[in-house]
């Protein structure tokens, strides 16, 4: 029988790794609006702390810890710490924007190994403990990147698509035993990294109307995504990437033409 509030995550744990800042803390915040413990970790302590006490004091349950979403031992102890765990979000990223031909060996390396190895380690890490549980959700962070590119944004836009191709797979591995996984894909969202490219008027605009909503997107509303695809309100959802761009991904260019 259906659940007659399946967007409600009351009585369940929910991880969200990058909790400290933008869209992490976001989907922290999220979730526990639903009704989660919220265990919020990130390689900041101090930023961590930050959101459990805004969640504390907004009348949630939450908690914070430092982590580093590429230590695979620290993160099992951590999520095993966690009663009833039913989901993990994980946001940590990094991007060096830099044209194909100007990018240096090690700029590629610190890129794909936060991006891709710190999912891949929170795919092995977590899907172990909810395939040997019977159940849970995964959410990765993609992005638009994974579908359209621009120019200085190759590396980046390759991590994101390898984002999605891990989830996919990882859907197909722990489906049978329970476990869903799905990625979110942002458009461009107001966060701290992204305040000097706000501060830049022309392209502040551009990214801006190239949506559909001719606005950015929040934090908070990226957030809801996540606590949605956590809940039991996407239980049929898994392998899936959604896409949450205000639009970006769905229209043709910057021009409207005259009907």
């Amino acid at each position: 029988m259906a659940s007659e509030s399946p967007f409600r995550l009351d009585g369940r744990s929910v991880a969200v790794i990058g909790a400290g800042s933008g869209i992490g803390e976001g989907a922290a915040e999220a979730c526990a609006r639903q009704g989660a413990r919220v265990a919020c970790f990130d390689v900041n302590l101090i930023a961590a702390r930050a959101t459990a006490d805004r969640i504390a004091a907004a009348g949630g349950e939450a908690e914070a810890a430092e982590l580093n979403i590429l230590d695979p031992d620290a993160m099992g102890s951590a999520l095993a710490s966690l009663d009833d765990l039913r989901g993990v979000v994980a946001t940590p990223g990094v991007n060096v924007r830099k044209r194909l031909l100007d990018y240096q060996p090690d700029e590629f390396d610190r890129v794909v190994t936060l991006n891709l190895r710190g999912a891949m380690c929170v795919l092995q890490v977590a899907g172990r403990l909810f395939t040997e549980a019977g159940g849970g959700s995964i959410v990765l962070l993609s992005s638009i990147r994974s579908q359209v590119t621009e120019p200085g944004q190759g590396v980046y836009a390759a991590t994101k698509a390898g984002i999605v191709q891990l989830a996919r797979t990882a859907a197909a591995e722990f489906g049978r035993k329970g476990v869903r996984v799905n990625a979110l894909a942002p458009g461009v969202v107001d966060t701290p990294l992204t305040k000097p490219i706000q501060q830049n008027e022309a392209w502040n605009s551009a990214y801006a109307g190239k949506t559909a909503l001719g606005r950015w997107g929040r934090s908070d509303e990226i957030g809801n995504a996540a606590a949605f695809l956590v809940s039991d309100a996407s239980s049929y959802m898994t392998g899936a990437v959604l896409f949450v761009d205000g639009g970006w991904t769905a229209i043709d260019g910057r021009f409207d033409p005259p009907a």
